[in-house]
C-alpha cells in the first residue's frame, strides 16, 4: 500500500478561522474520497495558542478582549465578527459570539491530546470547537473539560487526573516549538508530509487541488506499488 498522506494541522480551539478551516478541510477529504484512486490521508492536530496571557475567567465579552488585545474600536470589531459568522454560515457553522465566553486554551490544548492518546483527538477536537464556538461553554476550567470529555467517551477520573497533573503540558510545549521551528505565525496552518504548507482557511477546492496532485505524484514514484493496487 502507498503510505498515506499525512496533514498535520495547528490550531487553536478558540481561533473561528480554525474551525472554519477544519470544515474547510474535511469537505476536501469528503470530495476526494470519492475519487476512483482516493487519497489516503491521516489527520493530527498540534497546539498553537493565540493568547496565551488571557486568564482563565476573562471579565467581559468577545468584543471587549478584541477591543483591547488588539487595540481596535468596538465598531471595527464588531464588523469583523459579523464577517467571520457570514464566511463561518457558509461553511455550515452557526458562531455565537454573543455567548462565546473568552478563556485561556492551554488546558484544552493539554486536553486534546490526552483524547489522543485514547484515539479520540478528532472528537475531542469538533467537540470543544462547537462547545465553544456554537455553544457558549466555557473550555478553560478543568470541571467543564471534563464534561466534554466524557461526552466523546473519555474516563471522568482519568481525564481530571491528567488535566490536573499537567500531563500533556510537555506535549503541548512540544507542539509551540515545531511550529516556531516551521515558522508558523498564525493559525489554521497545514503542513501535507511535512514540507507543503497551507496556511489560513482556505476553500475545500485547494485541499482538493493539493491532496490530489500529491496522491498522483505518490503514485508515480512508486510504480510497483500502484501497479500492484
Amino acid at each position: 500500500m502507498t503510505e498515506p498522506i499525512s496533514i498535520d494541522i495547528w490550531s487553536d480551539i478558540a481561533c473561528p478561522w480554525c474551525y472554519i478551516g477544519k470544515r474547510n478541510l474535511e469537505k476536501g477529504l469528503e470530495a476526494v474520497s470519492a475519487d476512483a484512486d482516493a487519497p489516503a490521508v491521516t489527520v493530527t492536530f498540534h497546539s498553537f495558542e493565540l493568547s496565551p496571557d488571557t486568564p482563565v475567567d476573562f471579565d467581559g465579552d468577545e468584543i471587549d478582549f478584541l477591543a483591547g488585545h488588539k487595540g481596535m474600536p468596538r465598531e471595527q470589531v464588531e464588523q469583523m465578527l459579523a464577517n467571520v459568522t457570514g464566511v463561518a454560515q457558509k461553511a455550515g457553522l452557526e458562531y455565537r459570539f454573543d455567548l462565546l465566553q473568552h478563556t485561556n486554551t492551554v488546558k484544552a490544548h493539554e486536553l486534546l491530546h490526552h483524547a489522543k492518546a485514547h484515539g479520540l483527538q478528532h472528537e475531542m477536537e469538533e467537540r470543544l470547537m462547537s462547545a465553544y464556538f456554537t455553544e457558549g461553554k466555557h473550555v478553560g476550567r478543568i470541571d467543564d473539560l471534563v464534561e466534554l470529555a466524557v461526552e466523546v467517551g473519555l474516563d471522568a477520573a482519568e481525564t481530571r487526573q491528567a488535566l490536573e497533573a499537567a500531563t500533556h503540558l510537555p506535549a503541548v510545549r512540544q507542539d509551540q516549538a515545531q511550529a516556531q521551528a516551521y515558522g508558523i505565525q498564525g493559525v489554521p496552518f497545514f503542513v501535507l508530509d511535512g514540507q507543503y504548507g497551507i496556511s489560513g482557511a482556505q476553500p475545500p477546492s485547494t485541499f482538493e487541488s493539493v491532496l490530489r496532485d500529491l496522491w498522483a505524484k505518490r503514485g508515480q514514484s512508486e510504480p510497483e506499488t500502484a501497479a500492484a493496487v
